[in-house]
């Protein structure tokens, strides 16, 4: 057992900084500073909106439109409503939700202004929804935004207020197809007045805020955020994922302009998306916690800068568990790149004399290649598929992490005895090529985990053995840690759909794993794997053979 205490170490580390990560902050009391966001202050916001469900044209809808229009000229803001007829297809999908198709639907916009000091200067824009899908109260998606807007600029009132206005546009009929959104980048004069916007949104009821969506030529936006924001959360990986997928927020129409543009959102607790059970007592006040520090710092910043940010190349960018945002341009990336495949080229000449390279191949293509079939097999044995209930297999998410991460468990178990002590991954430079080519700026999750282990590599052959184990613990935690933080971000947002990526990011361990592991015997290691599979597929059966989950939306047909 004593040969495996760096690999036992560094997991034990790796996991600490994943859910350091992963976890958001504590709600802050009501009596907290009031230039502070605090999320007691603003849940008194949310209990109100969200006490029941307020779809567009409802007379709950109304109430509550009354109320936050209260609300903003309570916080001193210049308030106006336009309204729009909800389109055809719109009244459909509330026909679709309720069982009766209206003739016609009526949204309603609420836009409120707070002057700023310089009210010539291009204004900053927080944009979130205020109706909610049928009978849901709709606490996350999107009171949380909603309410976050309204305790953010109450903080920059009791700071004095901001140099540029301030728009908080509170749209209506999100959920019927950004109509809202579409109206007023479309038609409000007001738009020609904003040069930044900043969107909320939810898709569940918790976890960390993440910036996953801003608008293009993002150099120079990302850098304003990792600056302006001191606990971050979002990658460029996980902007390139939203923009493949067939998603939509309200920030799309304002993408269609010249605005500097954020989107953020929080998607854990996933099976209360859409669902009757989306109430004020089941939000997590820590995510809106998150969502508000987030928001008032990026606005501030926007609101105070001499200049908005420009238009300059994409960044690439991601949160180092959530300790700062990471971001560089491509002649970086390339730099990175080339430094990587340096590494990994000496480590491949110092392998051990007789060592063959076909193992490291073999553990690799191994663990991609069968673990992906794996991971899709038993994601199908889980009740994937076409009759498969989209909200159920939100809820089931927790679940098919745990599945996931014992598959990715099993293989590099039964891949062992070829990638121990192998600190070299000819696969992995591979795709972290064909990344940086083709999408580069996701190709941070590839390279760096290579890159500190190829520096590890290099580190533990020019010391003792006594300094060359914290070595390995050290870039171990960093890179299992690193792993897990940004598989518990893909498995949240596409794992039940998509969890064969999975097994990616499991090879991209295998570099630092050569070096924690110098050999490991097949009998244990298939055990391990056995035992990992076995309750991979119980999980399996309980995801599939369980009930319907009693958090799945209302509209939504039985498994």
């Amino acid at each position: 057992m004593k040969k495996y205490g760096a690999l036992l170490a560094a997991i034990v580390g790796g996991l600490l900084l994943a859910i350091w990560a992963t976890t958001p902050p504590s709600a802050r009391p009501a009596d907290a500073p009031e230039t502070l966001f605090s999320a007691s202050r603003a849940m008194e916001d949310v209990r109100t909106i969200a006490a029941e469900p307020h779809p567009t044209g409802s007379a709950q809808n109304a109430e509550v439109r009354a109320y936050i229009i209260a609300r903003l000229q309570s916080l001193g803001m210049e308030v106006t409503t336009t309204t729009g007829l909800v389109p055809e297809r719109g009244l459909d999908k509330f026909g679709h939700w309720s069982g009766t198709r209206p003739d016609s639907l009526t949204f309603t916009n609420i836009i409120g202004v707070l002057p700023g000091k310089d009210r010539t200067l291009p204004a900053v824009a927080i944009m979130s929804h205020h109706d909610t899908v049928w009978a849901s109260p709709g606490a996350p998606d999107d009171t949380a935004g909603v309410a976050a807007t309204m305790e953010t600029i109450r903080a920059i009132n009791a700071q004095g207020g901001a140099e540029r206005d301030i728009v908080a546009i509170i749209t209506d009929a999100e959920e019927l197809g950004l109509n809202g959104a579409r109206q007023f980048f479309a038609e409000n004069p007001l738009r020609e007045r904003i040069g930044a916007v900043i969107n909320l949104e939810a898709r569940g009821g918790g976890g960390r805020t993440t910036l996953f969506q801003t608008s293009s030529d993002n150099g120079e936006a990302v850098a304003a955020y990792a600056a302006a924001v001191d606990r971050p959360a979002g990658s460029s990986l996980s902007a390139f994922v939203y923009e493949v997928l067939p998603n939509d927020t309200d920030l799309t129409p304002a993408l269609e302009g010249p605005y500097t543009a954020y989107n953020l959102a929080f998607i854990g607790r996933s099976g209360l998306y859409h669902s009757p059970k989306a109430t004020p007592d089941n939000l997590d006040q820590g995510a809106l916690q998150d969502m508000g520090d987030q928001t008032l710092q990026l606005t501030r910043a926007l609101a105070s800068s001499d200049a908005h940010p420009g238009k300059t190349p994409n960044a690439t960018f991601f949160d180092v568990f959530g300790l700062f945002t990471m971001a560089y341009g491509a002649i970086a990336g390339w730099v990175l790149l080339i430094a990587t495949m340096a590494l990994h080229a000496g480590a491949y000449l110092r392998r051990e004399k007789g060592d063959n390279p076909l193992k490291a191949l073999g553990a690799s293509l191994g663990v991609i290649v069968g673990g992906g079939i794996l991971l899709y097999v038993f994601n199908l044995v889980s009740g994937a598929g076409g009759e498969a209930n989209y909200y159920d297999r939100l809820a089931a998410i927790p679940r098919l992490e745990v599945q996931a991460l014992l598959l990715s468990i099993a293989v590099l178990a039964a891949t062992s005895p070829w990638w121990a002590g192998r600190n070299y991954s000819v696969v992995g430079l591979v795709l972290a090529l064909a990344a940086h080519f083709f999408a580069p700026t996701t190709s941070y999750l590839i390279v760096w985990p290579l890159l500190i282990a190829g520096l590890a590599g290099v580190a533990v052959s020019r010391v003792s053995d006594a300094v060359a184990t914290p070595i390995k613990i050290v870039a171990g935690a960093v890179i299992i840690g690193f792993l897990l933080q940004y598989g518990h971000q893909l498995m949240q947002g596409v794992g039940p759909d998509y969890p064969s990526l999975v097994a990616l990011i499991a090879a991209l361990a295998l570099p630092v794993l050569g070096l924690l592991v110098p050999e490991a015997k097949a009998r244990p290691a298939l055990g391990l794997a056995g035992i990992c599979l076995l309750t991979a597929f119980v999980i399996a059966l309980w995801v599939r053979l369980d009930p319907v989950a009693d958090t799945v939306a209302a509209y939504a047909s039985l498994k």
